[in-house]
């Protein structure tokens, strides 16, 4: 089993920033894929950011236009995704996941493992 701890969500002004990491703990495997996938209310989960275990990172260009970074450190099973220039659009519950095939992959059904989630609200 694996489990998946978010941290770093909270309240923002537009425009400012927050680091979410999310920590990986249980049974060792390697390679796989973290990704982070956020959810507004009322809308469906949408993808972010995903990164390989050799370092190979997918964004969701749409709507982060350099705005975010997704980083990992493979020893310590830790990604991190690093978010500036916050608008109130993305205010949602941010959760990470683990694709232990290794893909890479935007489509959350390719993902097993999942975190509680955090939540990130950025105000007007």
């Amino acid at each position: 089993q694996v489990q998946l701890v978010e941290s770093g969500g909270g309240l923002v002004q537009a425009g400012g920033s927050l680091r979410l990491s999310c920590a990986a703990s249980g049974r060792p495997f390697s390679p796989y894929t973290m990704g982070w996938f956020r959810q507004a209310p009322g809308k469906d989960r949408e993808f972010v950011a995903s990164i390989r275990w050799s370092g190979l990172i997918t964004y969701d260009a749409d709507f982060v236009k350099g705005r975010f970074t997704i980083s990992r450190d493979n020893a310590k099973k830790t990604v991190f995704l690093q978010m500036n220039s916050l608008k109130p659009e993305d205010t949602a519950v941010y959760y990470c996941a683990v694709d232990v095939s290794d893909r890479g992959s935007s489509r959350w059904p390719e993902y097993y493992y999942w975190g509680q989630g955090t939540q990130v609200t950025v105000s007007s």
